[in-house]
């Protein structure tokens, strides 16, 4: 018999904990009643271990947290309800068994005390992705132990395989666990979602749903990454790794609730295994990431190409790369302002570029900017060589920028510089998360230092995106 009890699903909406709704939470009462129903079960279990796998602890681009000490504490203070607190016992022998799994799976942890919080400068206490299911729980269950895991920006493959790896510190121990993914879903599933609307919210709500509770964990990894991208989720990853903690198992989902009263999907799944009959899934997925990566290869076009071979050549070997014979006449002749990205698993890796011409040819502007980009963004460490099969890239041509008015503005249309004296601030047009023109002149502010109520300019200009 496994000693993994249950595997649950759980959102996080801090509005449902009736001390911070003040009433509010009663719209999304279908979420509170599953939720009661899952800290039934759990009580019936009666595990001697919750592991929570949340969004919204310590969160690193390159690694996966562990809470890594005997007790940690939180309350609900950030949402005016400071006398909910939450005391948990950490089940440490366990969070040190998974710390010794994951680095002989090549799985990058860190785990996180009290002293090392001090050194990342993060606080060392319980979220709200955890102490919301736990408010539910706690009701019904208090003699249990907690992991507490907080999932890094890797790969899908590489967090399927942590699930692996917290499934095998589980089995191998003397533990008693439920497992709870937490994490809401598409954060713009109506038109009044605090994130704004896309019409792959729902999409892509009912899809994952459906997935789960048909049992079908490759169709999950196969989903499309734009609609992913559009609807805004932050439960994903945890799904991911909840999956491993499944692996060479079959499951189906029960969805206990579904809805979206505040425009953000929140679901309740209750899943449950049997054996036999599972494929491989870590072969397959990380097929499916080759064949993805290859498909975007062959549809680059020179501007992406370029980007991509100078960074490569100056990863590997220090050196700047000749220009190829592939290079257009318009990218030697003519001269424009570039911004090179990079994204890895969905996530920024890197970005850097000129608003105006700084070399005697876009050609050479992508390859300077494509090595800033990779290797001197101040956000990120340099990128490695091990990580260049796995970067996508996106290169943007600026067009000259014209004075504007905020009506003249459209976020999906035109990027905006603000000024204000030596100041300036730039964005992109059309970026993932910024649907509104007040979005986006406030993160241009933002980045330029300049407050929203000082006098400043605003220009606006289109981009030719090569991707």
């Amino acid at each position: 018999m496994s000693n993994i009890l249950g595997y649950y699903l759980m959102p996080h909406p801090p509005i449902i904990i009736p001390e911070i709704g003040k009433g509010e939470e009663r719209k999304a009462s279908a979420t509170m009643e599953a939720c009661i129903k899952v800290a039934d079960e759990i009580n019936k279990l009666n595990p001697d271990t919750i592991i929570i796998i949340t969004p919204h602890g310590p969160v690193f681009r390159d690694a996966i947290s562990v809470s890594d000490s005997d007790y940690l504490s939180g309350d609900f203070s950030n949402f005016n309800a400071p006398d909910v607190q939450f005391n948990s016992v950490l089940n440490s022998s366990l969070t040190e068994e998974i710390v010794k799994y994951a680095f002989g799976m090549g799985i990058p942890m860190v785990a996180i005390s009290e002293d090392s919080a001090g050194r990342f400068n993060i606080e060392y206490e319980l979220d709200h992705g955890t102490m919301v299911p736990l408010y539910f729980i706690n009701q019904k269950l208090n003699n249990y132990k907690l992991v507490h895991i907080t999932y890094g920006f890797l790969s899908e493959v590489e967090l399927y395989k942590f699930g692996v790896v917290i499934k095998q510190a589980v089995e191998r121990s003397n533990t008693k666990a439920v497992i709870i993914a937490s994490g809401d879903l598409s954060h713009r599933v109506t038109e009044d979602a605090p994130y704004g609307y896309s019409p792959h919210g729902k999409t892509f709500d009912t899809e994952l749903l459906d997935m789960l509770k048909n049992g079908n964990a490759l169709n999950i990894f196969k989903m499309d990454k734009n609609i992913i991208e559009s609807a805004g989720e932050c439960g994903l990853r945890s799904v991911y790794i909840l999956l491993g903690t499944m692996d060479q198992e079959n499951f189906k989902g029960e969805v206990l609730s579904y809805e979206a009263p505040f425009g953000i999907g929140y679901g309740v799944v209750k899943l449950s295994t049997s054996e036999g009959g599972a494929v491989d899934i870590v072969e397959k997925i990380s097929n499916l990431k080759d064949e993805a990566m290859k498909v975007i290869r062959d549809s680059e076009d020179e501007y992406v190409r370029l980007a991509r071979e100078t960074l490569e050549y100056h990863v590997k070997t220090g050196k700047f790369i000749a220009t190829p014979s592939y290079v257009t006449k318009e990218m030697l002749n003519e001269k424009r302002g570039v911004f090179v990205s990079l994204k890895m698993d969905g996530e920024l890796r890197g970005c850097i570029g000129t608003v105006f011409p700084s070399y005697d040819n876009i050609a050479e502007e992508i390859m300077k900017n494509a090595i800033e980009a990779g290797e001197r963004d101040p956000r990120f460490n340099p990128v490695e060589e091990e990580e260049l099969n796995n970067i996508v890239y996106s290169v943007d041509v600026l067009m000259p920028a014209e004075k504007a008015s905020k009506e003249m503005l459209d976020p999906k249309k035109f990027g905006v510089i603000v000024r204000s004296g030596h100041r300036t601030g730039l964005l992109l047009p059309d970026l993932s998360g910024v649907d509104t023109v007040k979005e986006q002149i406030s993160i241009a502010l933002n980045k330029a230092g300049i407050e929203e109520n000082e006098n400043y300019s605003i220009e606006r200009f289109e981009v030719i995106r090569h991707k």
